[in-house]
């Protein structure tokens, strides 16, 4: 099967202008994810996705393949979607892995690459981790202070996503079992191009306006979404969205090491 990882990455950042080159221990955020799509194995290429020569130039320097995309996509999704339709010929399948995924660990990713190679009928896969008790009282710490930071999934006995949400996801009335039935979602997607081309043609969907969550779009036109397991072997789960965000990343290489 012939899977591709992309990596949509944009200059103008309103939040963090020229984020993919900001500097991080030594090396550019888009240098570090790139270096951790290239780990992958069973994936025929990896790709970088931007309206912008400046991160064009910047990933060529350390040797990305480069596709040049429309100044006019709205998100992520549709710029690996334009990217993948301007080959002459589209892989299978894609993953589409945030230029800001700066420490997602390698093997979070294989695991979408495997998924696929296992069984390549499914649609759309996305990782997620489960939650400790203590991790469920964290995550709704933080919500008190950030509603909106973490989504949570919940799926059926086959792995099938029934629902993302942004409030913790099932509500937990009874908290004598030992492990919560809770999952984070990681913010990491495998399609199969014909699903992504067909998913990105679609108008928003009312579930996904209010959660402002695009995966909601597939399960309300019934496409099904393959939930993976997967963990981060004690590792920290951090992205880059604001300036700020570099310092933090940086304390947490220091404190846990390179994944690459």
């Amino acid at each position: 099967m012939d899977i591709a990882i992309v990596i949509p990455a944009r200059y103008g950042s309103r939040r963090f202008p020229g984020k993919p080159m900001a500097p991080i221990r030594g090396r550019s955020l888009l240098g570090r994810v790139w270096a951790i799509a290239r780990a992958v194995t069973g994936a025929s290429e990896v790709y970088v996705a931007t309206d912008d020569q400046r991160v064009a130039d910047h990933a060529q320097s350390f040797g990305a393949r480069v596709i040049m995309t429309s100044p006019d996509c709205e998100n992520g999704t549709e710029r690996v979607r334009q990217a993948m339709r301007s080959l002459p010929q589209p892989p299978d399948a894609v993953i589409n892995l945030q230029g800001d995924a700066v420490l997602t660990p390698p093997w979070v990713v294989q695991s979408l690459v495997d998924a696929f190679h296992a069984d390549p009928t499914l649609q759309l896969v996305t990782p997620a981790v489960h939650l400790s008790w203590s991790q469920v009282e964290e995550i709704r710490r933080s919500k008190e202070v950030s509603p909106t930071s973490g989504t949570l999934v919940t799926f059926d006995k086959n792995l099938n996503a029934l629902y993302f949400s942004k409030t913790i996801i099932p509500y937990l009335r009874i908290r004598t079992m030992p492990e919560p039935p809770v999952y984070r979602h990681i913010g990491i997607y495998g399609y199969r191009f014909d699903a992504l081309d067909h998913l990105a043609s679609l108008p928003q969907t009312p579930l996904e306006i209010a959660e402002q969550l695009e995966q909601l779009r597939a399960l309300e036109n019934g496409i099904p979404i393959r939930i993976v397991l997967t963990d981060y072997r004690g590792r920290t789960h951090w992205s880059v969205d604001a300036p700020e965000d570099v310092t933090k990343v940086e304390e947490i290489i220091d404190r846990e090491g390179d994944l690459i």
